[in-house]
């Protein structure tokens, strides 16, 4: 086999056929969703206009120093799944095993949710129909996505996004023009204190600049982070990048520079534009920003840019979760069948059984909402602070043992900056962002459901592994 094809192909049986905009799309497509389109309003009305700036601006932070953490490793380490065997090299297994199981569910759980919004999105065309007709053509058309190749995929998802950053764009453009008095709004949404035409900044100090108070800022920010999480998907996709060590930093620092411009130049817009004592969850922001402006049919283009964005979500989320089976399978933390992959380098047991555990969730959500799926929503909720927590770990870790090793920082082919600040920084954020979970009474059980399900994680590892141990002694006597 020459350079070229060992490069192509993993040596694991996936192969390595997406490119940095694929990266790039699939990293979007995992982050901007419903939280964008449809709940940013009611991050407005919580926090006020310039908190809710402010929350996502500490939430871009975060994601900033944790994406530049796994950047330095994925371009050292291009593995597939690479949360839990960055955890496994430098933390532990059982660890390991814990992040893998962890992040699997936060997207299964996720994965039963996106497919609900989405038969629920087209009862918008198709009142009549029932909504579990919907959701099973699209659970079809995404498995159907996933089985292909993952080149297919990774185009799929790349239009798929393409369509939300056409339509945020589009946001923000028209929204400027609106704030200045280039296009003209109705009043009914843009009026605040004027009474008509452009509002300019008027509607961030009308009723002062913290409206309700500095405290609602920090229980936003635990919302924002989680808005944010999907980011992390380049390191998953890394075994399956062509040219890892120039797709991964390229797709990195466009995605976080994208999320940025996106969810605070939204952001900015809806609170110049919408006095934000009048948003909310019960219209699209961008609805009611594309009305005012006088788009036709804007119910109707925002439904449809919704579901992609649904769709979009639903496909990341899949492709993630597949992946996270078919790495646990290929150390032997599970069945080594479920890592078996067809001919098109697609791992087609794990992505099936990912999608069983959606499936599983989703009827849990339907006959088990009080219990079983109240349990999974919250374990799933801390997922992401949790995964984010490791690969800063691992990626001090990493830099120590490049230490003992003696090993020139230099020779990376992608290194974290002012380090060890970066680090440090996110660290500090995450422990903060726990902490304030602890003092929000509504989502504290969520830490309560959390620590027992972890330590159950940790016990299965370490049973299963002394019962192999044991069974393989067995054998040799």
């Amino acid at each position: 086999m020459t350079q070229k094809e060992t490069v192509a192909n993993n040596h694991d049986g996936l192969k390595r056929r997406m490119s940095s905009r694929h990266l790039t799309m699939i990293s979007l497509g995992g982050v901007i969703g419903t939280g964008l389109f449809v709940s940013s309003g009611e991050t407005i009305h919580a926090a006020g206009p310039l908190g809710a700036i402010l929350a996502y601006a500490a939430g871009s932070l975060l994601v900033y120093c944790v994406m530049l953490c796994l950047g330095e490793l994925s371009v050292a380490m291009p593995y597939a799944g690479s949360f839990h065997l960055y955890a496994k090299k430098f933390i532990g297994p059982g660890t390991a095993f814990t992040v893998a199981v962890l992040y699997w569910l936060n997207w299964a759980v996720a994965l039963a949710s996106e497919f609900t919004a989405a038969g629920m999105l087209m009862k918008f065309w198709f009142p009549h129909s029932p909504t579990w007709v919907w959701s099973a053509v699209f659970m079809i058309a995404v498995l159907a996505l996933n089985l292909m190749s993952v080149r297919m995929y990774g185009e799929a998802e790349f239009w798929f996004s393409s369509i939300k950053v056409v339509a945020i764009v589009a946001f923000i453009v028209l929204g400027a023009a609106a704030i200045i008095g280039i296009v003209p709004m109705s009043g009914a949404v843009s009026a605040g204190s004027a009474g008509s035409g452009s509002p300019w900044l008027s509607n961030f100090y009308a009723d002062g600049w913290f409206p309700t108070g500095i405290v609602p800022i920090f229980s936003t920010l635990l919302t924002v982070i989680f808005a944010f999480s999907g980011t992390e998907v380049v390191g998953v996709a890394a075994g399956e990048t062509k040219d890892p060590h120039k797709a991964i930093p390229k797709a990195i620092h466009t995605t976080v520079f994208r999320l940025v411009l996106f969810f605070i130049g939204s952001i900015g817009v809806m609170a110049a534009l919408i006095p934000w004592h009048k948003s909310g969850v019960s219209t699209s922001p961008f609805v009611l920003v594309f009305q005012s402006i006088g788009v036709p049919f804007a119910a109707d283009i925002m439904n449809f840019v919704v579901l992609t964005a649904v769709l979009s979500a639903a496909n990341s989320g899949l492709y993630v979760c597949a992946r996270m089976v078919w790495s646990l399978a290929k150390e032997d933390m599970i069945s080594p069948r479920l890592a078996q992959t067809n001919t098109r380098g697609v791992p087609v047991f794990a992505v099936i059984i990912s999608m069983v555990g959606s499936m599983v969730c989703l009827l849990s959500s339907v006959y088990a909402a009080d219990s079983v799926y109240l349990v999974l929503v919250a374990v799933s909720g801390l997922a992401t602070l949790v995964v984010w927590a490791a690969i800063v770990v691992c990626q001090v870790l990493f830099r120590r043992q490049c230490a003992r090793e003696g090993k020139s920082v230099d020779d990376l082919a992608y290194k974290v900056r002012a380090y060890p600040l970066i680090p440090a920084l996110a660290l500090i954020m995450t422990v903060v962002a726990l902490i304030l979970i602890l003092f929000d009474s509504s989502q504290r059980t969520t830490v309560f459901y959390m620590i027992p399900f972890m330590a159950l994680c940790y016990v299965w590892y370490y049973v299963r592994a002394w019962w192999k141990k044991r069974g393989l002694e067995k054998k040799r006597v």
